[in-house]
């Protein structure tokens, strides 16, 4: 008997252990320049929950250089998924690899959780026959990122006409359901230095551009709050802060709020509506994860709002070194998984939070 209760306490022990281990940040590097030969660099790290309770995060593999979409002939997108919440990855799979000269870049992901259905959104650049010419597509899923559609393109339903030759692009990161049925994005006009919400009604078969520009943004990520309200939370450059955005009327009017406690050195960054008591109701915290510095992408960060994003707490340092960009998804299993840029744009990592560990965060 006595060595039956040993053997439990030891068990015991080494699930705490365990438990503290993944409560300290520990980090799994996913993506990283030396895991393929020829490749210049990983690049946008995109993260999410599929119906399934699958992880999907995916990046660019950009070969011949590490420039973005409008310089890179060369940028395809790779995935790497997990079934049991982080704990172990499958290897690099290539999901989109088009033929020279063609590019894809920035992806992002919106999961429509009625439909069980995933979408990749990127931007798309033909160098060859439209160079300077970003389009939008995305490809889906209905098995939980293991096989694919062919892509779809959609920018003619999101854009102005005028805007063809703009500098105009998809934030990469993630976009949302609401909980009636809407699927959210936005995307960046760099010369009108804007934010726009984009969605669809009717599962993604249509797609429309909400025709208010959010100012000042850049690249922004759309929430949804518990009291139904829309935030709209934005990168702003050479700011030193944040700017968000709220609406009360699903998209026809918006209050800007200049968010100064929110210091941001204008890097794209993650926010998400969190339960805290397993259903989305008036006890969901509001998570934001950015660099928090103003001038320099260090110090990955994590802060908690209990009023829907107008206050903030202290929040607490997750990575104190080199940063940059993060996506973040509600983990299946309890708290939120994270995926971001780190030491020099060299890994591309994942990290977990308990909810035990948000709830400690100050408000």
């Amino acid at each position: 008997m006595n060595q039956i209760i040993q053997i439990l306490i030891w068990l015991f022990l080494a699930s705490a252990l365990y438990a503290q281990q993944i409560e300290s940040t520990s980090f799994t590097d996913l993506f990283y320049g030396s895991m393929k030969p020829g490749v210049s660099c990983y690049r946008i790290p995109t993260l999410t929950s599929t119906p399934g309770g699958v992880l999907l995060a995916v990046a660019d593999e950009r070969v011949h250089s590490c420039k973005d979409l409008g310089q890179n002939e060369n940028i395809n997108i790779v995935l790497r998924s997990s079934s049991d919440q982080g704990r172990t990855w499958s290897e690099l799979v290539t999901v989109l690899d088009f033929p020279a000269g063609q590019s894809a870049s920035d992806p992002s992901f919106v999961v429509d959780r009625k439909k069980k259905e995933v979408f990749l959104f990127y931007n798309f650049m033909d160098h060859r026959n439209a160079k300077g010419t970003f389009r939008f597509q995305f490809i889906k899923s209905k098995d939980d990122g293991r096989t694919w559609s062919e892509p779809v393109d959609f920018t003619e339903q999101v854009i102005k006409p005028e805007w063809k030759n703009s500098f105009v692009f998809i934030t990469s990161g993630n976009g949302i359901q609401t909980r009636d049925g809407k699927l959210l994005h936005t995307l960046v006009h760099v010369s009108e230095k804007a934010a726009y919400v984009f969605g669809s009604d009717d599962h993604g078969k249509n797609w429309y551009r909400l025709d208010y520009p959010l100012i000042p943004g850049d690249e922004s990520k759309v929430i949804e709050l518990a009291d139904g309200r829309w935030l709209v939370n934005s990168r702003v450059n050479n700011l030193g802060f944040r700017v968000a955005h709220f609406s009360s009327d699903q998209g026809k009017t918006w209050q800007s709020m200049e968010q100064k406690n929110l210091i941001d050195p204008g890097c794209n960054a993650a926010i998400l509506q969190i339960p805290m008591s397993g259903n989305h109701s008036k006890k969901s915290s509001t998570l934001f994860i950015n660099t928090a510095d103003a001038s320099k992408r260090i110090n990955l960060s994590i802060k908690k709002s209990l009023d829907g994003g107008m206050t903030w707490g202290e929040g607490k340092t997750l990575y104190p070194g080199s940063a940059a960009y993060v996506s973040a998804t509600e983990l299946a299993s309890g708290g939120i998984g994270l995926l971001f840029e780190r030491d020099g744009y060299g890994k591309i990592s994942f990290t977990h939070l308990s909810l035990k560990v948000i709830r400690s965060l100050k408000n």
